[in-house]
Order: structure tokens, then C-alpha cells, then sequence
């Protein structure tokens, strides 16, 4: 099902499978590295629907620990943020996957009940969501819908929306840039660990190919970001989808990393290595003279 964003279908996937479950539990646990979207799912179950949810910690990769008994098990494929891909084996609880940041990038894995990708995260358009159901997986609407075909959603789809989307995706799919950018981003954190003072996040090894994410001590984020915008390099400080609430990431501090000084860097398919070379000719200095100022 197309939805008008990635949010909306995390909201559909993920309340869709409490409804579908709550005759045996109506309760919600997740990662605490969730995208935003995932919590205010959550609290809508408990105000709307008098259900309970669940934070579940993660070590210091980003990992989530021991699952606890549940209704519905929500965890996401892969964190845009930090890069670290999850691995799950939900047994009999009906597991939500958003994947996000890993649709159209990586092979999903196996074993999810319903899940949900967002177009514009593989280069389609942005306004694009899309919503997974398994056969079989007890899913219900959580909201009113109407008497066209889908029965989950209400409204028109956007069809050239999606055609574009589907585009975009076969189109990053025949160029497969996931293997190079691995070497990229390989050859980042090397380079980034020989500075001092740094603190590179995430999984070393089972990581989105795209993603880097290194927090720097003694230097603010918002000035780094700002200092490697004017050199040309566009990067982003902690979490994308609560950068305007003006907080530190929930996703670092729940893996108990520095939540300041943060630098996410995210390849794009046209990145070249001559690109990745002059931003690590160039970050050295930004972060000493920051230091300096500081």
C-alpha cells in the first residue's frame, strides 16, 4: 500500500499489528534507537487505545538487548542515524520492521509481519511511503478507511509518485552503489580514528554502506556542521528526524555516546572517492580549530 510519507506507514504498519494482536496483548515493545515516529505511535496506543509500550535498552552498538514478552515487537532493519543493522528473531510475536533506511539498499531479512520503506531514502520522491503486510499476519486498520480496493488506507495514491519511486528504485538497484560506498566509508573511519579525541558509533560491521557517524570532544556539533557546510561538505549533527526539537539524540544517548560534537556523514549514490579524500583532508583542521576557539 502507498501512503503519503514513511511516517504515515510506520504509524499504519505498526498500529495495525497492535490492533490485530490486542485480544491477546495490548502491549508494544521497541528499540529505544526507534525513529521518532515509532514513540508517538506508541503513546497514541496508550491515550487512544489504553494499551501499554515498552523501551527496550541497546548496548553500545545500537544493538537491542533481551526481548521481552509483547503483543507486537517493534524494532527497526537499520538506524539512518548511526548506521548499525539490527538483527531479530521475534518468534511468535508479530515483529513491525521500518525499514526505512535499508529498503532498496540492503536485503531485507526475514520473519516480519508488516513493515514500512520511505521512497525518497533510496533517491525517489519525496511524499512516497510504503506499507508491507504479510499474508496471513493479523493486521487490522487502526484508522477509517473507505470502499476502494485497499481496504487499509483512504484517499488516492499518487501514481506518478509512485511510478517515479519505482523508478528511482530499480535504478539504484541495477547500479548497486551499496559496495562502494562501503569502501568509502571504510576508508572514513579509518581516517577519523586517527584523530584524537573521537568517538566513532555504531557497529564497525554490520552497518548500512552509506552511513558514518563520529562525535568529536570538546567541539559542538552545530558549530562542526556549520564549519564543513562553508568548506562545501554537507553533513548532520545527530538525528535528522528530531534535529529541529533542539535536543541530543535519543539514539546516542541510549547508547550511552557522546551526544554532542556529533557528525553524521551520509553518502549519496554520486560520491566519489575524490569527494571522501578532500573532506578528510579537511576535517583535521576544522575540528582543531574549533578546539582552539573552544
Amino acid at each position: 500500500t502507498f501512503t503519503s510519507s514513511g511516517t504515515a506507514a510506520v504509524h499504519l504498519g505498526l498500529l495495525g499489528l497492535a490492533i490485530g494482536a490486542s485480544r491477546t496483548s495490548r502491549h508494544i515493545a521497541y528499540s529505544a534507537v526507534e525513529h521518532s515516529s515509532v514513540f508517538h505511535a506508541a503513546r497514541w496506543w496508550e491515550s487512544v487505545h489504553g494499551g501499554t509500550s515498552e523501551s527496550v535498552p541497546v548496548d553500545h552498538l545500537g544493538h537491542i538487548g533481551p526481548l521481552p514478552s509483547a503483543g507486537v515487537l517493534a524494532v527497526q532493519h537499520g538506524n539512518p542515524e548511526v548506521g548499525t543493522l539490527q538483527t531479530v528473531d521475534p518468534g511468535e510475536v508479530p515483529w513491525f520492521m521500518d525499514a526505512c533506511a535499508t529498503a532498496g539498499r540492503v536485503p531485507l531479512p526475514e520473519g516480519w509481519s508488516a513493515a514500512a520503506a520511505s521512497a525518497h531514502k533510496w533517491g525517489g520522491p519525496a511524499g512516497v511511503g510504503v506499507l508491507l503486510v504479510r499474508k496471513g499476519a493479523r493486521w487490522r486498520a487502526p484508522f477509517p478507511t473507505d470502499d476502494r480496493t485497499d481496504p487499509r488506507v483512504s484517499g488516492f495514491e499518487n501514481i506518478p509518485a509512485a511510478l517515479a519511486a519505482a523508478a528511482a528504485l530499480q535504478a539504484i538497484q541495477s547500479e548497486d552503489p551499496g559496495a562502494r560506498q562501503r569502501v568509502l566509508t571504510d576508508r572514513i573511519r579509518k581516517a577519523v580514528a586517527e584523530i584524537p579525541d573521537i568517538d566513532l558509533v555504531g557497529d564497525p560491521d554490520r552497518r548500512l554502506p552509506h552511513v558514518v557517524s563520529f562525535s568529536a570532544l570538546y567541539v559542538e556539533g552545530e558549530a562542526l556542521v556549520t564549519e564543513l557546510d562553508r568548506l562545501g561538505f554537507g553533513v548532520a549533527s545527530g538525528s535528522a528526524c528530531t534535529a529541529s526539537a533542539l535536543e541530543p539524540s535519543h539514539v546516542l544517548a541510549a547508547m550511552g555516546a557522546l551526544t554532542h560534537g556529533n557528525v553524521r556523514v551520509s553518502l549519496t549514490r554520486t560520491a566519489t572517492e575524490d569527494d571522501v579524500e578532500s573532506f578528510l583532508a579537511a576535517l583535521p583542521d576544522v575540528i582543531g580549530r574549533l578546539r582552539n576557539v573552544g
